[in-house]
């Protein structure tokens, strides 16, 4: 790593921490990214699922991997810099703070087309930035599904923006659609969860991504999360209270998965009393 100087630590995760850095040779800022396991080989670099993805995936929306370096048993990744994340742009719209109402969106002048990685005259992103934002999402989220990967970590602090084009980042949760079950029961962020995963699905698949994207779409619309569950318990509440509950015969497997969430039960209890109450 001697090739590179580090400026300042950016972010920190359970499987690594990120830091702003500047390349000795090119003065290029770039971000990178020491992995908190060891790695004695080469070969045991090669299996994380994070490394094998990003060297498949090469596109304008997915975050670049530009250098692998392994310094002794300590293994970094060297992506290109990005200036933000989308809950940053978000949380300067105010979007987690429910400042906006859907009275106070229809009043007054329309929302500017400008910038939406800029500081914003509005409380709100208008109809355009959201079709900007979320034309790159689903761009990025079409290729990775082509080329056989999905991501099962969607969510504003996994996109990350620079001049007005945003990128998907942090695949260390990406697995190949080609794989068989079962999965890990508990990934992705609880409000962008998908119901299957809430009810601790191990046979689910990349329409857990689009799950995401459209809790992530509305949530840029109404500047407030769509589904903020307390729980996994509360989460599937309020998506049954918006969509309605899953019968026998829309998903029969529903009833099964909820009977073995712990430890309370609380979505079989909601399950079991709406559909009664039918």
């Amino acid at each position: 790593m001697n090739r590179y100087e580090m400026l300042e630590r950016v972010g920190d995760g359970a499987f690594g921490e990120v830091s702003r850095a500047r390349s000795l040779k090119t003065h290029e800022i770039v971000a990178v990214k020491k992995i908190k396991a060891l790695f004695p080989t080469w070969e045991e670099c090669l299996q994380l699922r994070e490394l094998k993805s990003l060297r498949v995936l090469r596109h304008e929306n997915i975050v670049l991997l530009k250098e692998v370096i392994r310094d002794k048993e300590e293994l970094y990744f060297v992506f290109e810099y990005m200036q933000t994340s989308l809950f940053r742009v978000m949380r300067n719209f105010k979007c987690h703070e429910g400042s906006s109402s859907g009275a106070e969106m229809s009043s007054g002048s329309e929302p500017s087309t400008s910038s939406w990685t800029s500081t914003p005259p509005y409380p709100w992103f208008s109809e355009a930035q959201v079709r900007s934002i979320m034309y790159q999402l689903f761009s990025g989220l079409a290729y990775m599904h082509k080329h056989g990967y999905f991501h099962r970590d969607i969510k504003p602090e996994n996109l990350l923006c620079h001049d007005d084009t945003l990128k998907i980042a942090d695949l260390g949760q990406a697995r190949e659609i080609r794989s068989r079950p079962p999965f890990t029961d508990y990934v992705a962020t609880r409000w962008y969860r998908a119901p299957e995963l809430l009810l601790r699905s191990t046979t689910y698949n990349s329409p857990i991504d689009m799950w995401a994207c459209g809790c992530i779409m509305v949530e840029l619309l109404i500047c407030t999360p769509l589904f903020p569950g307390t729980s996994e318990a509360d989460q599937f509440y309020r998506i049954c209270k918006v969509l309605g509950t899953p019968t026998k015969e829309t998903w029969p497997e529903a009833g099964a998965m909820a009977s073995h969430m712990q430890p309370s039960n609380l979505c079989k209890t909601y399950f079991n009393t709406t559909q009664a109450d039918a």
